[in-house]
């Protein structure tokens, strides 16, 4: 192994003499898109040629897992640690921030040189310190949350002319979400290669996550299927040739040659199993492979790494940030390990490393706190142990029919030894809680959304739950208001504290009623174009670390309640709450400001 580590650090160091510059990385990752939903893997119906040629002309990652949703995946990936280490185990209920503690590869290849941007879905915090600019990107440009029209998003945007967030302001644009994050990324590589500077374009597309929208002409392709495959797909083939203008971009700007190319994606697939699955049991947010077993694909000329070259070595996201310090020559911060490692030594055609056996875990939490064996799947090379129960040997049975626990004793034993020491070192680290910091000098306004709450029962996380009068405990009565954004408060002192329930930008009542908004083309009903119905507010409570402190009663045109507290330094528990004739009502927005 050490001599074809050396081999590929020789192959780096004379591709650098050449081109005199560091690689350039294109790293692109899509939002619910599975193993079996492109051309390439065997889909008989999507259309994905640019991808299915870039596929063809590189590296292969045929066993490449990450988590079986969003945020964790993109935890994992970035920090180059385990997802539940991160504080990233779940995609709302404050469990969706990565730990300011954590490294991120942005800041990494930004420490080495690098011009950084990311552009799309970013996912793992809003607010400071949590958000891609606070973490080694310089040029941002994204959506807020999990998805375009989620709660943390600009409000009533749709997948069509939205407003995003551009280095913290928000900006308008025109045209859809893929095509308006492709073309900022475009604009990023061509002004650093024209600066002859390298640089690092992270391109998150929401898409194909759901609401399921797309333009017209793509779905026009997939007529005859179903409306939902139809928009599912036009998304994909939407990205296919966004894939491919970038990569002709390159070409023209004469870094095509230079420049690391990743294609990846998130999570197993959401909504393409019905027609292709490459044969895997289980599909997003399953411990299945078919959850988080996603296609990987690495193209780099200057490095040799230009013709298909298929690796069917286990690895996993927690390794992709190790493997471009490599690949890019860069140091990692000191004192910084990596759960991952780097495999860049199985990237080199004829290359066979000394691999030794290697154990990995992947698993769907979704709630609170993690859970020990909750949806989980600890995977070697040959075996994959599900919920510590099931054993499939995953070579002969990829379709994981066959439990053969009871014939393979000692190996599960093996994986549960692993798996009960991996569990061991993470468990202290669920109660380090990612809270919302109050009073920076440098962020004096803080803007907190529902999509944070810390409750055990799930949150209302899309624009369509807060239209809607009551989403989550429609004919609840006497309800409770369970959740509680944590608060870090890093200066004592009074601030004013502001409820709504719609938010600040709208400029709408708090017991105001709205008309439907616009739809967009799609399966799906955009969030927007639902009523958004009236609350019958009576009254807003502060309900500050479980005591209520001050209640105002809601007038008729008040779009919020101003509240004044004093809050000493520390941790704290804010809970406010609209008295509705239902019960108590959490108030789905607010904003903090120094007083």
């Amino acid at each position: 192994m050490i001599h074809s580590i050396f081999g590929i650090l020789c192959l780096f160091l004379v591709n650098a003499a050449l081109f005199g510059a560091q690689p350039n990385v294109v790293l692109v990752i899509t939002d619910d898109q599975g193993y079996g939903d492109l051309g390439c893997t065997g889909n008989p119906i999507i259309k994905t040629p640019h991808t299915d040629k870039l596929a063809n002309e590189s590296v292969w990652l045929d066993d490449y897992h990450v988590a079986p949703t969003c945020s964790p995946t993109r935890a994992a990936l970035i920090s180059g640690h385990w997802t539940n280490r991160t504080g990233v185990w779940h995609t709302i209920m404050g469990r969706s921030m990565l730990r300011a503690n954590e490294g991120t590869i942005g800041q990494m290849l930004q420490d080495n040189g690098y011009e950084t941007g990311m552009f799309g879905k970013w996912h793992m915090g809003d607010n400071f310190p949590y958000r891609p600019e606070d973490r080694g990107f310089k040029e941002v440009y994204r959506h807020g949350g999990g998805g375009v029209g989620q709660t943390p998003d600009v409000w009533d945007n749709a997948y069509f002319d939205g407003g995003y967030f551009h280095n913290g302001k928000i900006v308008q644009a025109k045209g859809f979400c893929t095509d308006v994050f492709f073309n900022q990324a475009n604009k990023f590589i061509r002004k650093n290669v024209k600066a002859k500077k390298p640089f690092f374009a992270y391109i998150c597309t929401n898409a194909p996550h759901g609401p399921f929208h797309c333009p017209q002409k793509y779905l026009d392709m997939y007529k005859g299927q179903s409306d939902r495959i139809a928009s599912f797909f036009g998304m994909i083939t939407n990205i296919d040739d966004n894939v491919g203008k970038t990569r002709a971009l390159l070409k023209k700007l004469g870094a095509y040659e230079n420049t690391i190319f990743i294609f990846t994606t998130d999570n197993g697939t959401a909504s393409g199993r019905q027609i292709f699955n490459a044969g895997m049991r289980g599909q997003k947010g399953s411990e299945y492979d078919g959850g988080h077993r996603v296609p990987f694909f690495l193209h780099w000329p200057a490095g040799g790494m230009n013709k298909k070259h298929v690796v069917d070595t286990l690895c996993h996201a927690v390794d992709v940030a190790p493997t471009l310090l490599e690949l890019t020559g860069s140091e990692k911060p000191k004192g910084y390990k990596f759960d991952g490692t780097s495999i860049a030594s199985l990237f080199k055609p004829g290359a066979k490393p000394e691999w030794s056996e290697r154990f990995l875990v992947t698993d769907s939490q979704r709630v609170r706190d993690p859970i020990k064996w909750r949806k989980s799947s600890v995977m070697s090379q040959g075996w994959r142990l599900v919920n510590g129960q099931e054993l499939y040997d995953i070579e002969k049975d990829p379709g994981q029919t066959k439990n053969l626990a009871k014939e393979n004793p000692k190996q599960v034993e093996k994986m549960k030894a692993f798996y009960d020491k991996w569990w061991s070192e993470l468990e202290p680290t669920f109660a380090e809680t990612t809270e919302l910091h109050i009073g920076h000098e440098d962020h004096p306004v803080v803007s907190l959304t529902s999509h944070d709450w810390i409750q055990e029962a799930g949150t209302p996380w899309n624009q369509g739950h807060i239209r809607s009068k009551n989403p989550l405990r429609r004919n609840a009565k006497g309800m409770k208001h369970q959740g509680h954004w944590a608060l870090k408060v890093l200066k004592e002192g009074t601030y004013l504290i502001e409820v709504m329930r719609w938010p600040a930008e709208s400029g709408k009542a708090i017991n105001g009623e709205l008309v439907p908004g616009a739809d967009v083309p799609g399966a799906s009903k955009a969030f927007r174009a639902q009523v958004g119905q009236r609350i019958e507010a009576q009254s807003a409570t502060l309900r500050l670390n479980g005591k209520n402190l001050q209640t105002k009663t809601v007038k008729d045109g008040v779009s919020k309640i101003v509240f004044e507290a004093k809050l000493t330094k520390g941790k704290h528990e804010l809970s406010p709450f609209f008295t509705v004739p239902e019960g108590e009502l959490g108030c789905y927005y607010a904003v903090i400001k120094t007083k």
